[in-house]
This record gives C-alpha cells, structure tokens and sequence, in this order.
C-alpha cells in the first residue's frame, strides 16, 4: 500500500478538523455532556468558575477522559478515518474533504487573526 503525499496531507486535515469537533466546538457538546461533570469553585474575586471533570465509572470515565485529552481522542480519530480511507467507501472521499477544507480554513483563520494582532 502506498499513499501520496497530497492523501496524507487530506488525512491529516480531516483529522485536525474531526478532533477539534469533538473536543472543543460548542456543535458537539451534546456527545461530550452524558460523559462530564461540572465543578463549580468561586475564585478569589468571588466568581463562579465551571469545570468539566470526567464521570467516574467505566465507559463514561473511559469516554470522559478520552475527550478531555486532544492527543488521544485525535489517535483514535485518526484510525477510524484512516480505516473508512483504506476500506474506500463511496461516502469516504467527500467525508474527508468536507473535513480537511475545513481543517484547513480553521489555520488559515488562525493565522489571519494572529497576523491582525500584530
């Protein structure tokens, strides 16, 4: 098996995008909420800070720190597009170009507002 340069750069995109979906984007806080708790601690100007710390237990702990960990859940998201890439489904291609374009319009965005700054 070989891959190009040009599909591993589409992978690599779409997997930035994925995880970040499901990590951090506000679309997505449904599928994270059943594996969190939130914490509420006042700081010390007497505002109520909110955290989220994973649920005890098996699979919801498991989930819950799965997807308080950018690193990890982009492994597993990494492996599951690379095997939807290897088994070529008909709704592969264009699941990961949706991804990777929006991948990377999210670092050019970044690097636009980093630039204005300046």
């Amino acid at each position: 098996m070989s891959i190009s340069l040009m599909e591993l750069l589409i992978l690599a995109l779409a997997s930035f995008r994925l995880t970040r979906l499901l990590v951090y984007d506000k679309i997505t806080e449904f599928i994270r909420r059943p594996f969190f708790e939130e914490l509420e601690e006042t700081n010390k100007d007497g505002e109520i800070e909110i955290y989220l710390v994973p649920k005890k237990g098996s699979i919801r702990g498991f989930f819950g720190n799965l997807l308080s960990c950018y690193w990890c859940t982009g492994v597993w998201v990494s492996i599951f597009l690379c095997v939807l890439y290897l088994y070529n489904t008909p709704y592969t291609l264009p699941i990961l170009l949706v991804l990777a374009v929006a991948g990377l319009a999210a670092l050019i965005e970044t690097a636009v507002q980093k630039w204005m700054e300046e």
